[in-house]
């Protein structure tokens, strides 16, 4: 491990694993915690579930929404992909000495918008200030709680001749931020996928176990999610490259650019593996709505491998996905 804390450390990739593996697990290990979900399930009267997450995305303001957007998003998302329907949220911004008003009102709507539409409510929060020059405008904190719907979810649950499924095109997110970062393809239609998960998850919900698990690919891209699905087991995953939906100006960005759109963020996007009995129904379900229009089966797992993930190239090659490696897109949530 290094002596200090580098960008990639937060890439959601190998360094990201571990500083968890190596510093957090140790730490505080406990069975909630060690099953690395995006959320804590908690007994109780109804099993609930717990997330929290920190948003310093840079710029705040980008092409499909914002911070306070993609804040309430992101903690529903995470509740989402444990199973569980969110219903309350904790609410806290760090603010930066010269932030406009005016910028923190619009950021205010967009959260009360976003929260309102998944019928959840801000329930607690808190505010600090920082002196000027010591953060970057505005940094936000959401911790959210859900009652468990499905508990079945795990990547103890996946078996061979399972199939991958995602919802729509890949890497808009990281694409859009980067571009609004940094003003390139000013003139471009490419847009963050930013969006509440709910009506997808709810149909997902609707097949209980025959879904085995899901998350929404953020950090690291579809890639690395997947290989977070199979690492350390006896089974792989092979995807088809010619079966994941990307747009085709994030396509080209991506070759401009040199990344790989595997690796790039998304934030309204679900990746999950079923049985392959309900696969078709399942899909076909998704594409009813107009967020899973463009859904697709990319893939299916297999034990020819362990604990890899293989693309089926177009050409008819194939190679090993590794889990990000580096910070490929710092700052984009």
């Amino acid at each position: 491990m290094n002596d200090i804390i580098t960008l990639d450390f937060g890439s959601g990739g190998k360094k990201t694993s571990q500083l968890i593996e190596e510093i957090i697990l140790p730490a505080f290990n406990n069975d909630i915690l060690n099953s690395l979900m995006d959320g804590a399930i908690l007994n109780g009267h109804k099993k609930i579930v717990f997330s929290t997450d920190s948003f310093v995305i840079s710029p705040y303001f980008f092409p499909g929404g914002d911070i306070g957007k993609l804040a309430v998003c992101g903690t529903i998302n995470d509740i989402l992909m444990c199973g569980a329907i969110p219903k309350y949220l904790s609410l806290s911004f760090i603010l930066e000495e010269g932030f406009k008003i005016e910028d923190l009102k619009v950021i205010v709507n967009s959260i009360k918008e976003t929260a309102e539409v998944c019928n959840v409510k801000i329930v607690t929060g808190d505010t600090k200030v920082v002196e000027k020059g010591k953060g970057d405008g505005i940094y936000i904190n959401t911790s959210g709680i859900g009652f468990l719907e499905v508990e079945s979810y795990g990547k103890d649950k996946i078996e061979d001749g399972d199939v991958v499924i995602v919802t729509g095109p890949v890497g808009d997110h990281g694409i859009a931020v980067m571009s609004a970062r940094n003003n390139f393809f000013v003139d471009s239609s490419i847009k963050s996928d930013c969006m509440p998960l709910i009506n997808l998850a709810n149909i997902i919900f609707k097949y209980g176990d025959k879904v085995k698990i899901m998350r929404d690919p953020t950090r690291g891209g579809l890639a690395t999610t997947l290989n977070e699905f199979v690492e350390r087991t006896q089974l792989s995953i092979e995807l088809f490259e010619d079966k994941i939906p990307i747009r085709r100006e994030v396509l080209a960005a991506c070759e401009v650019l040199g990344i790989d759109p595997l690796y790039s963020a998304n934030e309204g996007k679900i990746v999950l593996i079923a049985a392959k009995s309900i696969a078709e129904d399942l899909l076909s379900d998704i594409k009813s709505l107009p967020e899973g229009e463009q859904a697709a089966i990319i893939g299916n797992v297999t034990s020819s491998y362990q604990g890899v993930v293989v693309l089926k190239t177009g050409i008819g090659g194939s190679r090993i996905l590794n889990k990000l490696t580096g910070a490929q897109l710092p700052r984009i949530c």
